[in-house]
Parts: C-alpha cells; sequence; structure tokens
C-alpha cells in the first residue's frame, strides 16, 4: 500500500489495541502501543532509501528483505528496543503483541498489490503478487479517515476500528470476486490462456490485463466482465545472442528481469552507434504507453554505454535518463 495508507493503519490498530484490557487501563501501555504501531506500519518500508542510490537497486530489493519472514519478527523488537525505555512502565508482552500486529499487517496487506512483495523469504524469493487492491485504494483509505474522525469526535477507537476491519475484510473479498469473474470472462474468450494476471486500477470495477498463451502476449481492460483488447504481440523466446547476453550483464536490466513476470523485448541497430536492447513490462499500460521498461544501449563492440530502468512516460525523458545515469 501507500504510505498514507500505511500511516493511517498505524493509528487505527493503535486504536484497535484499546480493546485489549491490559492496554486501557494502562496509560504507559496505551501510548506506547499507538507510538509502535504508528512505527511498525512504517517501518518494513524504510527500504525506500534504496532509491537515493538508483532504480536498479531499489527495484530489485524494495519490499525485499525488510517485507520477509525473518525481518516480521526482527522489527518488532527493534522498536521495543527503542521505546521501552522511555515507557518502562509498559506491559511489554502487549507492547510487542501489538507492534508486532502493526508490521505483520503491513507485509501482509502489500501481497494484495499488483507490486507484491517478498514475503516468503527466506523460503522463496518469489515475488506474492495478488493485484486485488491498488497500490491506493481510496475505499480503504476513506474507511480509515471516517474511523479517526470518529474517533476524534469522542467515538471508543476499539469497537470504531474493529467495525472498520470487519468491513475492509468483506471489500477484500468482494475485490477477489471481482477479480475471479474477469478472468473467467478472459478464459472464455482466450480458452488457452496459460497466465493471466489482472491488476486493479483506482477504478473499482476497472482492471489492467496482462495475457500469455503459448504464442501470443495480450493487453487489455476490463470493465466488470467486458473485455477490451488493445495490442496483441508474437510471444518470442529472448534469444540467445551475443548482442542480447551482452545486455544481460547490465543491473538495471538484471533488476527488471528479476521483478517483471511479463513482458516483450526489442533490438534496435544503429550503423555507427552500435544496438539499444529494450525489455518492456506489459502489465502497466497506460494511456497507450508501457511506463515500467529497462533500456541497454551497447556500442559496436557490445560494450555497455548506458542503461535505464524504472517508470518513464515519454521517450524524451527516456532519452535524457540513457545520456546522464551510466551503467
Amino acid at each position: 500500500m501507500d504510505t498514507g495508507t500505511h500511516i493511517v493503519m498505524g493509528f487505527a490498530i493503535g486504536g484497535l489495541a484499546t480493546l485489549d484490557p491490559v492496554v486501557a487501563e494502562s496509560a504507559a501501555t496505551s501510548q506506547s502501543v499507538l507510538i509502535g504501531a504508528i512505527i511498525g506500519s512504517q517501518i518494513p518500508d524504510i527500504d525506500t532509501v534504496l532509491k537515493l542510490r538508483n532504480n536498479a537497486v531499489y527495484i530489485r530489493n524494495h519490499r525485499g528483505i525488510t517485507h520477509s519472514i525473518p525481518a516480521v519478527l526482527i522489527w518488532p523488537l527493534l522498536i521495543l528496543a527503542v521505546l521501552y525505555p522511555f515507557y518502562p512502565e509498559a506491559n511489554l508482552l502487549h507492547l510487542w503483541i501489538w507492534t508486532f500486529l502493526a508490521v505483520f499487517l503491513h507485509v501482509f496487506v502489500d501481497i494484495f498489490n499488483a507490486y507484491g512483495t517478498q514475503a516468503i523469504r527466506p523460503f522463496s524469493s518469489k515475488w506474492v503478487a495478488l493485484g486485488v487492491i491498488n497500490t491506493f485504494d481510496p475505499i480503504i483509505f476513506g474507511i480509515h479517515i471516517i474511523g479517526l474522525i470518529l474517533w476524534g469526535f469522542g467515538f471508543e477507537p476499539g469497537p470504531t476500528f474493529l467495525f472498520m476491519y470487519l468491513i475492509i475484510t468483506l471489500y477484500y473479498f468482494l475485490r477477489f470476486f471481482v477479480q475471479n469473474a474477469v478472468k473467467s470472462a478472459v478464459r472464455k474468450k482466450i480458452p488457452d490462456a496459460e497466465k493471466i494476471i489482472v491488476s486493479s486500477t483506482l477504478r473499482f470495477y476497472q482492471w489492467r490485463l496482462a495475457i500469455v498463451t503459448k504464442e501470443f502476449f495480450y493487453v487489455a481492460r476490463a470493465y466488470g466482465s467486458s473485455i477490451t483488447f488493445f495490442e496483441k504481440y508474437k510471444r518470442i523466446p529472448v534469444p540467445d545472442n551475443p548482442v542480447i547476453n551482452a545486455a544481460k550483464k547490465d543491473k538495471n536490466l538484471s533488476a527488471f528481469l528479476s521483478f517483471s513476470p511479463v513482458y516483450r523485448w526489442e533490438i534496435e541497430e544503429f550503423e555507427e552507434d552500435g544496438y539499444e536492447v529494450r525489455f518492456i513490462d506489459l502489465r502497466y499500460r497506460s494511456n497507450g504507453h508501457y511506463p515500467f521498461v529497462a533500456v541497454v544501449k551497447l556500442d559496436n563492440d557490445l560494450e555497455i554505454e548506458s542503461s535505464y530502468t524504472g517508470w518513464i512516460y515519454s521517450e524524451e525523458k527516456l532519452r535524457k535518463k540513457l545520456e546522464i545515469i551510466p551503467d
């Protein structure tokens, strides 16, 4: 989820914790739990600072080890180590329980996005991305805001947020139901589909589709059970040739390939300027454009001159990135 949603979730978990008698009966415990829940709902995204280095490091590592099983266990302990000296009268066990819940829920809700997480590390580095909930879901965010406003007007936070999370749970089930309906509609039109990647958008009934068959890639958009197809690409395996093999040594392309489950590729040869290799993720089509790419420029001797990976929305900006960001 986005940062704003994780923040309001932290406050909501702190309010929900008042249902715990140990928390409700101790000012020190309730205050520390609220702070712990807010920090816990944010701390797995501390890896966002990796973007300051470069996109390759960020794409390869964001929502990786910081969202893994060991991290979910370690983050609450680190938060307790910082908080407890300031609240020595707090109940340590219950502070840990609610802080752990905040960290766990952060990682848990992230798997429902199209971006996903490596939440089952160290057992597998596979990205778990269900694509049911958009990174920012206005309904989920809005329900949290309503709950916080009611708390501010004097409503009991425990029952308020318990009811709120029951509604959100039902909302998640509804999203799964709608997503499955979309997949069923796709299978009726393309019975030989091997993989159907359905990604949510800001609009409840609209979904992005990337469909893989034995011979083709299809890019489409669903509105309810109505499917609109935009592009159809021949599914051509990535060749084992010197140009591609040289490009694969690039850190940006390597990061892209570690993350993207469905893409097409292009090689453009320039008579005097070498080659350009481009890989294009098919999941994020927006206004006729595919913004998530990896591009590698090579000279005639197949030495990497420059490269880029990330979200880019115009060819002009991509050219500038390739000029200023060396491999």
